[in-house]
């Protein structure tokens, strides 16, 4: 598939993602699948930077959220490894989490 194609798929299937997930709080994609979509398509947009879409996922901060949640404020930060792909961000994340945390439990 050409980069132009890549990217229309790309934005077309992560604009969906992102309806579903915070409008229709009903995600049909997994956060590792979506993070991976999200690098590709910025992979794809730094190399192509005339084929980048006004509309693009990578160009917006946020969209519409459901406000039936209630708020919590958690006592220790919440800290994820969902978007850690290489050692060396598996190595910054650990140092991060050491530096915010006293004795830091990984589970």
């Amino acid at each position: 598939m050409n980069p132009k194609d890549r990217i229309d798929e790309l934005t077309r299937v992560l604009t969906q993602a992102n309806y579903e997930y915070y409008v229709l709080d009903n995600p049909t994609m997994l956060d590792f699948e979506y993070d991976a979509a999200l690098r590709e398509l910025e992979e794809l947009e730094k190399a192509h930077p005339e084929l980048a879409r006004p509309d693009s996922p990578t160009r917006r901060v946020g969209g519409q959220a459901v406000n039936t949640f209630a708020q919590v404020i958690h006592p220790v930060p919440l800290m994820s490894l969902q978007d850690v792909f290489s050692m060396e961000e598996l190595n910054d994340f650990l140092v991060h989490t050491r530096n915010a945390v006293a004795n830091p439990e990984f589970s």
